[in-house]
């Protein structure tokens, strides 16, 4: 680019100020990096143009490891919280997710000032046109025509990169929410040699509240007692608002099949390939016809604006029609749409490309973070902007790089599966993608991952004495309840036959009793009388270990031969073409992915097990030569 001018040196170069964005900034900064945060608008940072929403189901249990590990997505939710759930509560611990309603705007501003706080951080707003190589690092050129020279750059483009809005026949380039996109640095990426593909994502309508007859609709409210993400918020939060229930019906549902043909997905427009598990209003009902109606949540949007947020809505229907179809559902009837829903089709890269740092393979210093490698999600994005942050800076701080397997944390299974398995579909998190769900709640995620935290740098000396004091109690409690008896009492029996369990005739242990599932915590307080006052967390992570010990052990078991299958190192410039018995695909596979190891190998699609016992065979047989090559 022609007239450019040298605008600074820079460690680490984060592209994007979403939540991927925030979280890698932060974390580079914080570990000493001087760092520079890029934002076509900055207006925009930490925007969250889908869901004024922040966790969900294993939602939650991210956002609670990014806390754990130092991020900053659970502080900031906590300070903005409207309203506070717990999801499937009804099921068991594994399933227990954290989901809170939050003031959109307060969230940004919050996120906004805190990297404009950071010390070794500037938050620049300006596009990022053109990303070149060279020997000391990256040349990265504005749209302005500044040069910055960076050691490291982290792509956090969000849905920015090569947007294009689509509303019924109406397509144009755009960002979220009518930002500018990110039109240019597509083609320099490309250039480089780096693999993209199109996906898109859609958003509902924003609708006046004072035009919605909220009378008559189910009110959701929030928890009574409120846990919070972060490990560091205090008690006191309270719910400052409620949500809306209401449903589709026949009438919606005709008005949509009667103008499917002016859908642009249904008719071709959209090249992008949108996520499974959240689909458009439109597909819910032209894939399930038999489906009498479906469900959508009337949510507030901030406590300084009127907006309401139809979760569960999406469409990229004509704004006529949108109206149309939203007047034909309870509560909706008189609605005014302030923002129309859309779709937005994105450039993201194939994170095949990517290894377990976030780092692409091919580009040493350059890493991809967020909805840019594939997933969907603000929790998702955050996670991935943390690890990305950190590896930066490690990798110019000469530092060893930090890789979180499946058996450590979401976060890893998250990285695992997409590096490993690739995405033909926007990524989300689920608890079902987790084989080690079990040992991996969001109750205990401080348990996993602060020590690591702590190690990096990102925790604080007071969440660290915090931290060791709550660890010291629980262990003191489940010592305690293994050396408590009761005998037998006409007290206990008549709790124990309340709570549908069998009554004793002997003395028994606290712990045995708690390993009942009809008992908890709670129930045996009036026989407990020496209970000490303690958190409800370290009574509830007491609880969770002895009713679920025989389960955890199995699933700690599991992970134990996965980690001795992870040992296994495969070199990184192996030939596998050159190895007999391996299946053709399977070699393709391999080559493309270029696995550190047996496990992420046996987890790739397409290498069957036989192709892993071909690869132990020959990692045997070599196994001299390989360590003697790393240790050259």
């Amino acid at each position: 680019m022609s007239n450019t001018y040298l605008a600074g040196k820079i460690d680490v170069a984060v592209i994007g100020a979403g939540h991927a964005g925030i979280e890698a900034g932060l974390a580079a900064a914080r570990l000493g990096c001087k760092t520079v945060v890029f934002t076509i608008n900055l207006d925009a940072v930490g925007n969250c143009p889908c869901n004024p929403s922040i966790g969900g189901t294993a939602k939650g249990h991210l956002v609670r490891e990014i806390d754990a590990l130092g991020g900053e997505m659970g502080r900031t939710a906590d300070a903005c919280m409207l309203q506070s759930r717990m999801l499937n509560l009804g099921k068991g611990p594994a399933v227990h997710s954290l989901r809170v309603q939050i003031d959109r705007n307060q969230y940004a501003r919050i996120m906004k000032h805190k990297l404009e706080l950071q010390e070794g951080l500037q938050l620049k707003q300006a596009e990022v046109v053109d990303l070149e190589q060279d020997k000391d690092g990256w040349r990265l050129t504005t749209r302005l025509g500044a040069l910055y020279l960076a050691g490291a750059v982290i792509l956090c483009t969000g849905t920015f990169l090569g947007g294009k809005i689509f509303i019924g026949d109406v397509a144009y380039e755009s960002g979220p929410d009518g930002m500018f996109p990110a039109a240019f640095l597509p083609d320099s990426l490309r250039r480089l040699g780096i693999s993209l593909r199109r996906f898109k994502t859609g958003t509902p309508a924003r609708v006046l509240r004072s035009s919605i007859q909220l009378e008559g609709l189910e009110v959701q409210q929030g928890d009574r007692e409120i846990v919070p993400f972060s490990y560091d918020t205090e008690e006191g939060q309270v719910n400052r608002e409620v949500c809306y229930v209401s449903w589709t019906n026949g009438e919606t549902h005709q008005v949509i099949r009667e103008n499917i043909g002016r859908s642009p997905l249904y008719a071709g427009l959209i090249e992008g390939v949108g996520p499974r598990y959240c689909p458009s209003i439109e597909d819910k009902v032209m894939r399930f016809p038999d489906k009498a109606r479906h469900q959508l949540f009337i949510e507030p949007c901030g406590m300084d604006t009127e907006e309401m947020y139809l979760q569960g809505m999406s469409s990229s229907l004509p704004e006529e029609v949108q109206e149309k179809f939203y007047r034909t559902i309870p509560g909706l009837e008189q609605v005014q749409i302030m923002r129309s829903a859309y779709a937005i089709e994105y450039d993201c890269c194939d994170p095949l490309q990517l290894g377990p740092t976030l780092e692409f393979m091919d580009w040493p210093g350059l890493y991809g973070a967020g909805q840019f490698n594939g997933s969907s999600g603000y929790e998702e994005a955050a996670a991935q902007g943390l690890v990305a942050g950190i590896n930066a800076a490690h990798k110019l701080l000469g530092k060893e790089p930090v890789v979180l397997d499946r058996s450590t944390s979401y976060i890893g299974t998250l990285i695992d599966d997409m590096i490993t398995k690739g995405v033909e579909d926007p990524y989300r998190m689920m608890t079902s993608r987790s084989e080690y769900r079990l040992v991996l709640r969001q109750d205990n995620a401080d348990e996993r991952l602060t020590p690591l935290g702590r190690k990096l740098g990102l925790i604080s000396d007071q969440r660290w004495e915090s931290f060791c004091r709550k660890q010291a109690q629980k262990e003191q409690e489940l010592k305690r309840v293994e050396e408590t008896s009761f005998p037998p009492s006409q007290a206990l029996n008549d709790i124990l036959v309340s709570r549908g369990t069998t009554p004793v005739t002997t003395g028994v242990k606290l712990g045995e009793l708690l390993k009942r599932p009809q008992l908890g915590y709670g129930d045996l307080a009036p026989v407990d009388r020496e209970r000490p006052d303690l958190p409800k967390a370290v009574w509830e992570g007491v609880e969770i270990q002895l009713k679920y010990e025989g389960y955890i052990r199995r699933q700690l078991a599991d992970i134990e031969e996965m980690r001795r299958v992870e040992k296994k190192r495969l070199p990184e410039n192996m030939d596998y073409q050159q190895i007999k018995g391996l299946r053709l695909e399977a070699a393709e596979k391999l080559a493309k992915v270029r696995p550190a190891n047996l496990g992420q190998a046996s987890r790739i699609s397409g290498v069957s097990p036989a192709d892993i016992s071909v690869l132990m065979i020959w990692l045997s047989v070599h196994s001299k030569d390989i360590n003697e090559k790393a240790m050259e």
